[in-house]
């Protein structure tokens, strides 16, 4: 069986202390990102979910990465910060029409973010499912969703997620719950527990063990040791597989996945 690409990046590319880190000292602003995409695979937008950009921002992106490089876009706030999801209809168009598709190839997973404090609805969660088009202006779009609530925790939402072919956030963070179902034709992880003290933000052991998980992920597997909440597997098939290095540890975070990146070479 063949494995399905792996991507592994950070979350945005403008932070300051990075300059003279990961950043050669004296680089310009404005040739952060072209820098970036020769060092990683993949960057999570986060600027997107504050507010939408214009066509022309999306464009300029996709100029300055190479071919093969993808931007996972974080779906904007006023879609998934509010009581009832099932009227998001209106939100979600806005943002779909703000230019998203002119990222061409280099358009990665749309990540749909909700407060910890947003419990499972079952019936509204899925009335939200359905409002997410797996095409859009002739381009296949990805959906993953990232909860923050133990109310998610069961079978019920992962099957929820498998009817709709969406895929849920491996979190691996310290109080956000972490579920490792597989529940879509790709699997997207935030790795969010680095610190800046390790050179390489995760102990290399540790990036050692992601490079394998994604390596089993890839090839249609799962890894035995991440939690899942539904006995049922999901049928094995090669997985395109997108793993960040997010929020803590943040200075070192290119770092990580630069490690990670030369571990499954």
């Amino acid at each position: 069986m063949k494995s399905g690409k792996i991507y592994a990046g950070i979350g945005g590319w403008t932070f300051e202390p990075w300059r003279g880190v990961f950043y050669p000292k004296g680089l310009p602003h404005a040739k952060e990102l072209s820098y970036a995409a020769t060092k990683l695979t993949s960057i999570e937008v986060n600027g997107t979910f504050y507010g939408t950009q214009k066509p022309a921002v999306f464009r300029k992106w996709a100029s300055e990465v190479p071919e093969g490089f993808v931007f996972a876009l974080k779906g904007v706030r006023y879609v998934t910060n509010r009581r009832v999801l099932a009227e998001a209809g209106d939100s979600l168009k806005r943002f779909l029409d703000s230019g998203i598709t002119e990222l061409g190839s280099r358009l990665g997973p749309l990540l749909w973010q909700f407060q910890p404090a947003k419990k499972l609805d079952e019936a509204d969660f899925g009335k939200f499912l359905e409002l997410l088009p797996q095409k859009f202006d002739g381009k296949k779009l990805r959906h993953v969703v990232e909860v923050r609530n133990d109310s998610f925790c069961t079978p019920a939402f992962v099957r929820l997620l498998r009817e709709f072919n969406i895929a849920v956030v491996y979190t691996d963070h310290v109080i956000y719950p972490s579920i490792a179902d597989i529940s879509s034709d790709f699997v997207y992880a935030r790795l969010q527990k680095g610190k800046d003290k390790i050179k390489t933000g995760y102990p290399p052991k540790e990036i050692e063990a992601w490079a394998k998980r994604a390596e089993l992920w890839a090839a249609g597997k799962e890894p035995a040791d991440l939690p899942r909440v539904e006995k049922t597997k999901a049928k094995p098939a090669p997985r395109d597989v997108f793993l960040y290095f997010i929020h803590e540890g943040k200075v070192r975070a290119p770092a990580a996945a630069m490690t990670l990146i030369e571990a499954l070479k």
